[in-house]
């Protein structure tokens, strides 16, 4: 199998997990910097600047960025709840001309506890770790994905990866690769995305390709 992936590191997603990041939208918010704080300490949490700008190291070990830099309440914020990290073969980058300085960012992902990571890997080692995590939503929501949709181009760089879709009363859940928000941009995310339903209209038909490739890119991204 060709190798598709310089570099892969990843953390598993449990149902624990995905139960922390569904509720977030119906946390109290912290009125001010002392509660916050506190609250931060109770779960574990700690502020990340450096691999992904402005959010947030969980207790579980993954990243989490949000709109604002308030975490918690505040139903109608996106959440984005990152769990893996891909460097992928850009068409672009044939000379691996970006490997050594992505190398080191991918090995500062690798070096987070509980993180592994292999090097060179394939798209298939890839949707390895997605169907893990698929496992650990569907165990906490309770039903398999509603719709399932092979990436394309518009929505990530990077090989096409599964995107699954699932949808709470009020939040579009959306597991798949991501265009980064760090601060380099060469790299993809493999990320579970909590975001209103409100970011789009109804969900298109599984026939419908185009349809759901704009629903996803309006439910992964800012």
């Amino acid at each position: 199998m060709p190798i598709s992936v310089h570099a892969l590191a990843h953390r598993p997603v449990t149902a624990a997990v995905v139960a922390e990041l569904v509720a977030l939208p119906a946390v109290a918010a912290p009125d001010t910097d002392d509660v916050m704080a506190a609250e931060m300490q109770r779960r574990g949490w700690s502020w990340e600047h450096e691999l992904v700008c402005d959010s947030v190291r969980t207790g579980y070990g993954h990243i989490l960025c949000t709109d604002g830099y308030d975490p918690f309440g505040r139903p109608d914020a996106r959440r984005f709840l990152v769990f893996g990290e891909l460097y992928p073969v850009h068409p672009d980058d044939k000379d691996m001309a970006n490997g050594p300085w992505l190398y080191d960012i991918m090995d500062d992902w690798q070096r987070l506890p509980g993180w592994s990571g292999r090097r060179p890997c394939t798209d298939q080692d890839c949707e390895a770790v997605l169907a893990e995590a698929e496992q650990a939503v569907t165990e906490h929501l309770g039903s398999g994905p509603e719709r399932t949709l092979l990436s394309s181009a518009a929505v990530v760089t990077g090989p096409p990866l599964t995107h699954r879709i699932w949808r709470t009363p009020t939040h579009a859940v959306v597991l798949g690769p991501a265009a980064d928000n760090g601060p380099y941009a060469y790299l993809t995310h493999l990320q579970l995305s909590l975001t209103p339903l409100t970011c789009g209209p109804a969900l298109p038909a599984a026939e419908d390709e185009d349809g759901l490739t704009a629903w996803i890119s309006t439910h992964v991204d800012w």
